[in-house]
């Protein structure tokens, strides 16, 4: 095995001697640093960490049977390294993705910062609007990672995010409550999706069906959602698997804005204090008195929907 070693050693210097260029590999290594760097950036945070981990692990157990000379164990590992390439691309194809239209919003942006900041304060507002009234909702803002493979996507409505459209989806009249809201490139792109419930068991107790689909749903994509439950009015904020509970409208527009913004990328940590703004959502007279018609009574008795539990 040393003599191995001293093998492989002497060949590594050779190879160095022979082909070493100091200004283009310094280019060369530096370039790689930082594809690596924004790679790790990009997946902090997700699972492909630890399916990454996984990869290394396996990487290190063959480089040791191959030092120690453990055939079958090297055997079995050429077998499935053989297709690495193949195996990277499928289980992170997500990532993949997130990372190409990463690269394409910075040359085509596709929503401007005016507009998603408006987005996201008519989405504060819903939020605030329907917590008052206890009613549920579920709200997905789509981010790098395309959301047509993971969501069963329900009634198609391609219109501009309004505070009033967004109430109007999920009063329990609404044959589109059930589900969630779908918004896309700066619009509600549809109502009434179905998402992935999560498999998780040690989620907060007393969160119901919308949080479990909200973790779903961001447990495998970069998508960031906001629930409001029914039972409780609280309103939360999803990402990354992580749920953020009890914000308020400043709270939950501080964090919105952090996140699609860059500035936070896990919720590991409670937002900021936050100044309460004045602002049309939180200050008009307009939004005081407005009354939405109370929709408890005609209630469907039937089955309700795994969405409609908050």
């Amino acid at each position: 095995m040393i003599e191995r070693l001293w093998e492989l050693l002497q060949e590594l210097a050779e190879f160095v001697t022979t082909n070493f260029d100091p200004a283009r590999d310094i280019l060369d290594i530096a370039i790689v640093a930082v594809a690596i760097y924004w790679v790790l950036l990009l997946i902090r945070g997700t699972r492909a960490v630890q399916i990454l981990v996984g990869l290394v692990v396996l990487l290190t157990v063959s480089l040791a049977s191959d030092l120690f000379s453990l055939l079958t164990v090297r055997l079995i590992l050429d077998m499935f390294l053989q297709s690495m390439v193949l195996i990277i691309i499928i289980l992170f194809q997500n990532d993949i993705r997130r990372a190409l239209a990463r690269v394409g919003r910075g040359f085509f942006p596709s929503v401007s910062a005016q507009q998603e900041s408006q987005m996201l304060e008519e989405v504060v507002r819903a939020a605030q609007a329907l917590s008052r009234r206890h009613v549920g909702a579920l709200f997905v803002i789509e981010r790098e990672t395309g959301l047509s493979d993971q969501v069963e996507i329900g009634t198609p409505v391609d219109a501009a995010v309004s505070k009033e459209l967004l109430t109007t989806l999920f009063l329990s009249q609404s044959p589109l409550h059930d589900g969630a809201a779908l918004i896309q490139n700066g619009r509600v792109a549809s109502a009434g999706c179905i998402l992935p419930l999560t498999l998780k068991t040690d989620l907060p107790e007393g969160v119901g069906t919308r949080h479990r689909a909200a973790v779903g749903i961001t447990e495998e994509t970069d998508a960031v959602v906001v629930v409001v439950s029914e039972e409780t009015s609280a309103i939360s904020v999803v990402m990354g698997g992580e749920i953020l509970h009890e914000l308020d409208a400043p709270q939950l527009r501080h964090t919105l804005r952090d996140i699609m913004s860059g500035n936070q990328r896990d919720l590991s940590r409670p937002p900021e204090a936050v100044e309460r703004e004045s602002s049309p959502a939180d200050e008009t007279p307009r939004e005081r008195l407005e009354t939405i018609p109370d929709e408890r009574p005609d209630r469907p008795t039937g089955p309700r929907s795994i969405e409609s539990a908050g």
